[in-house]
């Protein structure tokens, strides 16, 4: 027979009819178990197409012209479907690749990359990833996110390559969004996004740039391309956080505001030139670090100390005038104030930072 002492003996526990309806500890301890990690919650509602409306006929109209257009370039369609998100009309088909361009308005062409990914395709002895491809300004197809699988196929020697051709032209400025075969870095993100606002401004030069926001991404990628198609070494990434802050859309003609940010990204050109003679003079001082150049751009950065309100979408000032205010901070930079303190602290910031 067990014995309990006094102080713990078991009391009758008496339950108020409301307290009743409370959750168990078992419940409760359910409902407030945090969701595991890597795991995402559905959509309440299902939206798309369901699986009897995907499918359909290669004489679709919807389809029928651009089948023809694949067999009179030397290709062969394979079948059509509507894409099951949005409902639009998709030709999986079979194209010689003299027949297949990369857009005019893409990143450059890393030929390492290039080489790897041939290599890789040829170990698995399969090309499973099909190219996307729309109609070409001047005939023929272009692909807006397959450059280095197009290249590695040439690369490998194949007569024909898998693509998804889709009727939609304006495809090709949209997708860059969702290109993920190579990783983008800033200068290839900044120049594709320069190279099709170009292209746009010449079809149609009325269009406000601030239509095209969902294209470009982020305004202030236009005015780094600008620079970079100078100079293709420039270290725009010092420059981002403060251009993020000052740079947006206009609501004018894009011809008209391409011709403003050649202006913006002649200035921050200039700007460079006085960082660059700040670094060396603060290197002859004998101040040596890695972040001296990040440190300069900082300390003459007009908005560093802003921070943005919730809500707030407008930029912390005219950025005509952010550029004028850091051109001067950069003239009248005083490299005696700097010690190497400064530089620590900022290493230290910036080894939190990653």
């Amino acid at each position: 027979m067990l014995h309990f002492p006094v102080a713990a003996q078991p009391r009758a526990v008496h339950t108020h009819p409301v307290a009743a309806k409370r959750k168990s500890p078992a419940r409760k301890s359910a409902a407030l178990k945090p969701r595991a990690r890597g795991k995402l919650a559905p959509a309440r509602t299902r939206r798309g197409l369901a699986a009897t409306e995907v499918m359909i006929a290669l004489d679709s109209p919807d389809i029928a012209s651009l089948a023809a257009e694949v067999t009179a370039a030397g290709g062969a369609p394979i079948g059509a479907y509507r894409d099951p998100l949005g409902g639009r009309a998709l030709l999986l088909a079979s194209l010689p690749l003299a027949a297949v361009q990369p857009t005019p308005f893409q990143r450059d062409l890393s030929p390492t990359h290039t080489k790897r990914l041939a290599a890789k395709i040829d170990e698995a002895s399969a090309f499973l990833d099909p190219l996307i491809v729309v109609r070409g300004a001047k005939g023929g197809f272009w692909t807006p996110n397959g450059r280095h699988r197009l290249a590695a196929a040439k690369v490998l020697g194949l007569r024909q390559i898998t693509a998804l051709v889709s009727p939609d032209e304006s495809l090709a400025y949209r997708i860059l969004a969702l290109n993920t075969e190579k990783a983008h870095n800033l200068k290839d993100k900044s120049l594709e996004v320069i190279r099709m606002a170009r292209a746009l401004a010449r079809d149609d030069p009325s269009r406000h740039e601030a239509a095209y926001a969902a294209q470009f991404e982020a305004a202030e990628l236009l005015t780094l391309g600008i620079v970079y198609e100078k100079n293709a070494r420039f270290g725009g990434g010092a420059y981002s956080p403060f251009l993020k802050k000052v740079d947006r859309f206009a609501a004018r003609p894009l011809a008209t505001s391409l011709r403003d940010r050649q202006a913006w990204a002649e200035r921050l050109t200039g700007i460079e030139a006085d960082v660059k003679r700040i670094v060396g003079a603060l290197q002859a001082r004998g101040l040596k670090s890695p972040y001296l150049r990040n440190y300069v751009i900082a300390r003459i950065n007009p908005v560093r100390f802003h921070k943005a309100t919730k809500g707030e979408t407008g930029p912390a000032m005219p950025i005509a005038q952010a550029l004028t205010r850091m051109a001067a901070a950069a003239r009248r930079f005083d490299v005696t104030k700097v010690s190497s303190a400064d530089l620590a602290w900022v290493a230290a910031g910036a080894e939190s930072a990653d």
